[in-house]
């Protein structure tokens, strides 16, 4: 009964995390301060950024707002239409920045190639342009109605970025090459709302995708609750042999999603040349030998009574230790390369501190229990009952 309880959990969890992008979308629950309408919007699949927009088909328009959190409160976040490609180059953007009173200034920016930024002018008009930063969630807002590039045009190349800090004069500084920076383009369908690239239906993001997810269930939550369950349940004569059986149950089940997910990551390494997280990719190398070294330690239990027990255990509460400590570190080292939703990061933190006041309450617990224990032995032991001191017959 217990294991299909946690294994129907784990799938549960794990079905959640993954038919997750079919709910409702965050964007539906945005609000702005004006009275413009805006009857579409989309989640953007990179750097936790929202477009919502409206098309005016008989004046070949698009009221758009772009909502983004700046890499820092002194940032700046970008949106751009591409008319003649896909990419950063030949894109028409809005780039907005806080000035030094405090405002949002929204200027526009032609990008005629990878190194000639120029502030002017774009292809095609653009009005109402304005800016807003909220203190509260961190996110910075673009408003604009711009020109369509061409008559009749219901498809265009989108282009959003977001940028640390901007140089004297106004000028954006050059923001990070991570993946959710390069991925952050695509094309937007102003009609359905569809958005091709940019990870939604990119093989390569939804790969990433099902890495992290994999990873944060596996080294983050799963082997974490295995020691738990290890360290504070066989306290109690009650729960022998169980917490053996769902301690071997939740870190072997660990290791196999672990390993799935170490393997997705070694994929996308291949596949992205030029790109590299060497710290993450050194943690998760260090995170397969250790986890493979405590699946060995299951055939290699030697018994109870045996002379290397102790330091079999040494060996064992040691590497199941750093598995944990390095597990969700590199869980927290992934979610900053994939930049997602804040829920996500604020979830799993939520997790961990669930588990962590489980520990702790458990290990309170368990050394009352103990101490109890070691009184009741103590007072077994003494000679004499009740204290009362008598002498003893000597032996014939």
């Amino acid at each position: 009964m217990a294991f299909s309880s946690v294994f129907f959990f784990l799938l549960t969890v794990i079905s959640l995390l993954l038919t997750h992008s079919h709910a409702q979308s965050t964007c539906a629950t945005q609000k702005f301060t004006n009275n413009n309408r805006y009857d579409r919007c989309s989640d953007l699949p990179q750097l936790g950024s929202y477009l919502h927009w409206f098309l005016d088909t008989a004046k070949d328009s698009v009221s758009i707002v772009f909502i983004a959190p700046p890499a820092t409160p002194d940032g700046w976040i970008s949106w751009a239409i591409n008319p003649t490609g896909d990419g950063m180059a030949g894109s028409q953007s809005l780039i907005a920045y806080k000035a030094s009173n405090g405002s949002i200034l929204v200027n526009t920016y032609n990008i005629s190639s990878y190194g000639s930024i120029v502030e002017g002018k774009l292809a095609f008009d653009v009005t109402d342009m304005r800016g807003e930063y909220s203190e509260s969630d961190g996110m910075m807002r673009i408003f604009a109605t711009i020109e369509l590039p061409e008559k009749g045009q219901t498809t265009i190349n989108q282009v959003w970025q977001v940028g640390g800090s901007v140089k004297a004069g106004g000028f954006p500084a050059r923001h990070a090459f991570l993946a959710p920076n390069l991925d952050s383009k695509g094309s937007l369908n102003l009609l359905s709302g569809e958005i091709a690239g940019g990870g939604n239906g990119n093989s390569k993001t939804k790969k990433r995708n099902i890495h992290g997810i994999l990873n944060a269930v596996s080294w983050g939550i799963l082997f974490p609750v295995g020691v738990i369950i290890a360290r504070y349940l066989r306290t109690f004569p009650a729960a022998d042999p169980t917490w053996f059986y769902l301690h071997g149950f939740c870190q072997v089940s660990a290791y196999a999603i672990g390993v799935a997910g170490w393997g997705t990551g070694l994929k996308l390494g291949s596949e992205s040349k030029g790109v590299k997280y060497s710290g993450h990719r050194n943690i998760g190398i260090a995170l397969f030998c250790l986890a493979t070294l405590q699946v060995c330690a299951l055939f290699l239990r030697p018994k109870k009574e045996h002379k290397i027990r102790f330091y079999w255990n040494i060996y064992h509460h040691g590497t199941g230790y750093a598995v944990v400590v390095l597990g969700i570190l590199n869980v927290f080292k992934g979610l900053q390369i994939l930049s997602p939703a804040s829920k996500w990061r604020s979830a799993y933190i939520i997790i961990i501190s669930i588990l962590g006041v489980i520990a702790l309450v458990l290990e309170v617990i368990t050394w009352i229990v103990v101490l109890k224990r070691k009184r009741k032995s103590v007072k077994a032991t003494k000679p004499y009952d009740n204290g009362d001191a008598k002498q003893l017959p000597l032996a014939p």
